[in-house]
């Protein structure tokens, strides 16, 4: 009686294949790892590498049970490399519901990436289609909330057209959760977008002496993505933090020597002049032009190195007045130490910070009264300042923009936009809009800023109330009041006299 053979379907057995199979997708991973880093690699680079992966495998092979060492480490590794790495394969994977909210967001979709007669035998986007092919990551917070998700989108999608991100982007904010800031960033080459919420930003930082070089400001804080550096501060409470700054340098290297703010009223533009005077008097001196006339820096008269705060149309005019003539000075007597060989004068080298908020304000009483326009006095320091180290920053409301002159709109490459702002106001201010979406709630200080053609960063500033307001925070206050420099007698008198 002749012996049956084996069954046609033991072969196909995926008990049997299985180990395989991994093991043949981990060697593929595994070589297209290996191509990529050689493509990448410099050619003076790949001959040490392969020389010292030779000498271990060299070593490895003499070593008593070298070789199945080395047999049982190729194997695991070729099966973490090829093991399943789809949503369902995960122990942690998502749940019914998870499951549930990503099919209704890839539903939601459909109408806007599918094509009504697309040809293909199994469309990205389709109707009762499946958004595992869709969705390459993603990743839910311990409430069940969206927190991260990375989708593919068909080639056919206008990606590089502002409506069509803007409105794919209002999609998914309103499916994915409201009350949240979410980031956008548009891979156009592989044709993916990542969606992040983003966590909101610290609003317990105050003023205090950052460990920042001269020539460096912190406008605020911003998000750990977008900044590669961080500052150790102290928040409201003394809770010590790592947080990733906004850096604002300036000096005759700057690229962006000066800076506008806007906003609406309350946003913090003045919290924001504030803090940068209080940075500034550590390595420079302060002149102050209070066009809001609401003594907001009363504080800062009398103060070393605070040459004069002027709250009136007269007293800014000869402020503005005396730094054109100062920049002019600074740029003759810097001229004539090149032209000798010489360092240029210390007094030169020192910084100057013209602070100017509203500037719109006072622009309209000079013309009520017939007077010069206290903006042009700035197109000398905005124009040349730059090389004497005359920083010019001005603060204005959103309403007042239109006031301003050209030397200072073309002048002021370092933007900050502060309160609640549509993205069309942002971009009109930054020349771009924001890469996340408006907040929910905006706190006082909170905005986006953009250096020269840098990216949109988001930003809150650190709270610096007026000492004398009794509204404020007792610590905040105090943490004023310790960063002014000592009251000298006389201070300012000079400054435009």
């Amino acid at each position: 009686m002749p012996v049956p053979g084996p069954s046609p379907a033991a072969g196909r057995n995926p008990g049997v294949l299985r180990p395989l199979a991994v093991a043949a997708h981990g060697l593929g991973r595994c070589a297209l790892t290996a191509r990529r880093w050689w493509e990448r690699t410099p050619r003076e680079r790949r001959n040490p590498v392969l020389f010292a992966v030779a000498v271990c495998l060299l070593a490895l092979w003499l070593t008593p049970y070298g070789s199945l060492i080395g047999a049982v480490a190729l194997a695991g590794a070729l099966a973490w490399q090829g093991r399943d790495r789809s949503p369902d394969a995960a122990e942690d994977g998502p749940g019914e519901a998870e499951r549930a909210r990503l099919q209704t967001l890839y539903e939601a979709l459909v109408p806007h990436l599918a094509l009504p007669d697309d040809p293909r035998p199994r469309p990205l986007y389709a109707h009762d289609g499946d958004w595992r092919r869709a969705f390459t990551a993603f990743a839910f917070t311990e409430e069940g909330r969206l927190a991260h998700l990375r989708l593919r989108y068909p080639p056919h999608f206008g990606d590089g057209e502002k409506e069509s991100r803007e409105r794919i982007q209002r999609l998914l904010c309103a499916k994915a959760g409201q009350g949240r800031e979410y980031h956008f960033v548009w891979n156009e080459e592989l044709g993916e977008l990542a969606v992040t919420a983003l966590p909101p930003l610290s609003t317990g930082v105050c003023a205090q002496r950052f460990a920042t070089a001269p020539g460096e400001t912190v406008l605020g804080f911003t998000d750990p993505h977008t900044v590669r550096r961080t500052l150790p501060v102290v928040e409201d409470g003394g809770e010590p933090r790592e947080l990733p700054p906004v850096m604002w340098r300036t000096g005759p290297r700057s690229a962006e020597p000066h800076l506008l703010a806007l906003g609406r009223p309350g946003a913090g533009t003045t919290t924001l002049l504030r803090s940068i005077a209080l940075q500034a008097l550590r390595h420079g001196e302060v002149l102050i032009v209070d066009g809001g006339g609401a003594g907001e820096y009363a504080f800062l008269a009398g103060r070393g190195r605070v040459l004069s705060v002027e709250p009136t149309l007269a007293g800014a005019l000869s402020s503005l007045e005396w730094v054109t003539r100062e920049t002019e000075r600074r740029l003759l007597a810097a001229n004539r130490a090149r032209q000798t060989g010489r360092d240029a004068p210390e007094e030169i080298c020192r910084p100057l910070w013209v602070l100017v908020d509203r500037p719109s304000v006072l622009s309209h009483l000079a013309r009520s009264e017939g007077q010069r326009d206290p903006q042009d006095l700035l197109q000398v320091p905005l124009r040349y300042g730059r090389a004497v180290r005359v920083t010019v920053v001005l603060a204005d409301r959103f309403e007042g923009a239109e006031s301003l002159t050209q030397a200072v709109r073309a002048y002021t490459r370092a933007r900050v936009v502060l309160g609640a702002a549509t993205p069309e106001q942002v971009r009109a201010v930054l020349g771009e809009a924001p890469a996340t979406t408006p907040p929910p709630e905006v706190p006082p200080g909170r905005g986006y800023a953009r250096l020269g053609s840098g990216p949109v960063h988001r930003l809150q500033v650190p709270a610096t109330p007026n000492p004398y307001d009794e509204e404020s925070g007792e610590s905040q206050r105090r943490a004023v009041l310790e960063l002014l420099t000592e009251p000298v007698a006389g201070a300012g008198r000079r400054v435009g006299r």
